[in-house]
């Protein structure tokens, strides 16, 4: 029998339409359990940082932050998390750029239970797929390690697998640790969290192969290296670099380099 709850988060302004919806999730019995509900965009971000859930449930339109600007923000820190749109018809055209953040489904309001069913099996089977795939090296049995030689291996998995989607909510899981836990012993290690050094050898890598090979397009460079939309591979460049690829390049290299936040 299975007991794991896929932890979801619902954002939807309004509260008669949320609960609905909550309830609806709940009547699938596909084992998501709704953690944390919001009333507006930013409300969801702040939640989803903090409570890294598995699925991220949003309408289009929010206060304060709407939902494909919620996923986008969402995207670049927690790639891994999956994502379904709820929205109006007319809405369509705006959601087309939930492509460019993996959205497994947009489902059109009034959410229809059998779809949502579907949306939902479709989630759990790509968490079910992912979670298998750490099976050989993340299980029960590393639980026996000491922390320092489990955050050494995931060190090492994340060094060869860095411009792959890391779910660190399923790796943690296959240990039975929680997330939490795994990311603190592996901070405690290397100075610095799980994502966080994703990111830093993205990054690197990035600048390598802009000043490295002048015939790769930027966006060509950000596919390589884990980001397969530009606009998200510029934004992240830019934001822990100083400057955009493009002017990295052009400069050969000068930049105003940050911290990786």
């Amino acid at each position: 029998m299975e007991t794991y709850k896929y932890k979801v988060i619902v954002a939807e302004d309004e509260e008669l339409l949320l609960n609905n919806l909550i309830q609806k999730i709940h009547n699938t019995d596909l084992n998501f359990q709704v953690i944390a509900k919001a009333q507006t965009g930013i409300q969801a971000y702040n939640l989803a940082v903090k409570l890294s859930p598995d699925l991220l449930i949003t309408d289009i339109k929010m206060p304060m932050m709407d939902g494909i600007t919620l996923l986008e923000k969402l995207y670049v820190s927690n790639p891994s998390m999956k994502f379904i749109i709820i929205s109006g018809f007319s809405d369509f055209e705006y959601a087309q750029r939930a492509i460019k953040v993996q959205v497994v489904e947009y489902l059109l309001k009034p959410v229809d239970p059998d779809e949502l069913y579907h949306a939902l099996l479709k989630v759990k089977n790509r968490l079910i797929n992912e979670k298998n795939s750490y099976s050989e090296i993340f299980n029960p049995s590393m639980a026996r390690q000491s922390p320092e030689k489990i955050a050494s291996i995931l060190q090492e998995y994340i060094a060869a697998h860095y411009t792959e989607d890391i779910n660190m909510n399923l790796i943690a899981r296959n240990i039975n640790y929680s997330p939490g836990y795994l990311t603190k012993i592996f901070a405690q290690q290397y100075n610095i969290t799980p994502m966080k050094y994703i990111i830093s050898l993205r990054i690197s890598k990035a600048r390598n192969l802009l000043l490295s090979n002048p015939e790769l397009s930027i966006k060509q460079i950000g596919e390589l290296v884990g980001y397969p939309e530009q606009g998200y591979f510029s934004r992240i460049f830019k934001k822990h670099v100083g400057i955009n690829p493009f002017d990295y390049r052009e400069r050969g290299g000068d930049s105003n380099e940050h911290d990786y936040e």
